[in-house]
């Protein structure tokens, strides 16, 4: 089968290699479409993992084999066949060790296995013709309704990811949230937020984009800037309408500025929530001498770019989530294939598999008039 595998840093190849094979109780799926994920995009410009693998996690597709002479698993319990349209989903927790009793799903170390592959070290698989399915993550496996397209299906992961973290935040009807970031998470979120009630003040740096957040249920929109004062510049000048006062925060760009902007903004006891801070810094704390020893040079600590204050005395709660939460998968499932969430609007580009090389560079810069990117077999 074709694949397109990755070989090092800005290196992805299309090749021919085996089909996977299964075992008992897993899934051979036909992919029909992946979505580019930025965190693919990440470990592929950055050389994050070492090679090779075959990445694309956003992944639906048809079920054309299933494991075992007697596959009572799937077949019985999740009611899956050959045939069905599937969105498949790559990380399943395992539901009793100390983060899963936290409900800290993404900290497991079952859930930090992938599930999913197409060759070599599992993940996600989604850019080749097939993918093996294992039987530790078939719980997250949605059928596709005949009305919906694969393409749906493949949006459920990244829309799973988005509701995961609106449940993180204490948050009631006629609250005002600001999402910062209005690409097609963001836009998300707006959405989401939108639905339940929330007002919304949606910011970015295309107008072309922030007419795209009305469209999606933002109250009000902001052009930001590439540059600007620490507090109330990058997200815009005159950023508030007088009578808003921000409940909420959600920082969908990897922008420190913005979150120090946001501690600012947000009420006393409000949240920031960290959505897009995905790669780890390398740098230690600078610290520089004061006065030399012998022994060891006396050091002062670099003060921090964030005022404590703003969490310690006006208990403001700055918070993170990354990843996706398996027990969200049937909600998820309504609002996508209702089209409450409807997910065809944020789709702007589709490649062929041997072009994506060129879907990955894409996502990685952005233009004007994309938002999601999809990888496509037909």
């Amino acid at each position: 089968m074709r694949a397109v595998v990755y070989h090092g840093v800005n290196d992805l190849r299309l090749e021919s290699v085996p089909v996977p094979h299964i075992g008992a109780n897993e899934l051979l799926v036909k992919v029909a479409v992946c979505g580019v994920c930025p965190t693919d995009v990440k470990k592929i410009q950055h050389g994050t993992v070492p090679p090779p693998r075959i990445f694309g996690h956003e992944t639906a597709g048809t079920i054309v084999k299933i494991g075992g002479k007697n596959p009572s698993l799937v077949t019985r319990h999740l009611s899956l066949k050959v045939g069905d349209r599937v969105a498949l989903h790559h990380h399943v927790p395992c539901g009793d060790c100390h983060f899963c009793r936290h409900r800290a799903f993404a900290q497991c170390e079952t859930y930090k296995r992938t599930g999913i592959t197409a060759g070599f070290e599992p993940a996600g698989g989604g850019y080749a013709d097939y993918v093996r399915v294992m039987p530790f993550v078939l719980r997250g496996v949605v059928k596709i309704p005949p009305k919906n397209s694969f393409e749906e299906g493949a949006m459920l992961e990244p829309v799973n990811t988005v509701l995961k973290a609106v449940r993180r935040l204490n948050l009631l009807r006629g609250d005002a949230v600001l999402v910062a970031g209005q690409g097609p998470i963001g836009l998300m979120f707006t959405r989401l937020l939108q639905l339940q009630g929330v007002n919304v003040l949606a910011t970015d740096l295309l107008e072309s984009r922030l007419r795209l957040a009305k469209q999606f249920g933002a109250g009000w929109t902001r052009l930001a800037r590439t540059a600007g004062p620490a507090v109330r510049g990058n997200v815009g000048d005159a950023f508030l309408p007088k009578s808003l006062i921000l409940d909420a925060a959600i920082v969908a760009v990897p922008s420190d500025a913005v979150v120090q902007e946001a501690l600012q903004l947000v009420r006393p006891g409000g949240q920031i929530l960290l959505f897009a801070h995905t790669k780890r810094s390398s740098l230690v704390e600078s610290r520089e001498p004061r006065v030399e020893s012998k022994k060891l040079p006396a050091l002062a600590p670099r003060p921090s770019p964030l005022d404590f204050s703003n969490i310690c005395l006006d208990e403001k709660d700055l918070i993170g989530s990354y990843s996706s939460d398996f027990t969200l998968q049937r909600e998820v499932a309504r609002l996508v294939f209702s089209r409450q969430l409807d997910v065809r609007r944020l789709i702007t580009h589709r490649f062929p598999l041997e072009q994506t090389d060129t879907a990955v560079q894409l996502a990685a810069r952005p233009t004007p008039d994309s938002l999601k990117i999809l990888v496509t077999q037909s």
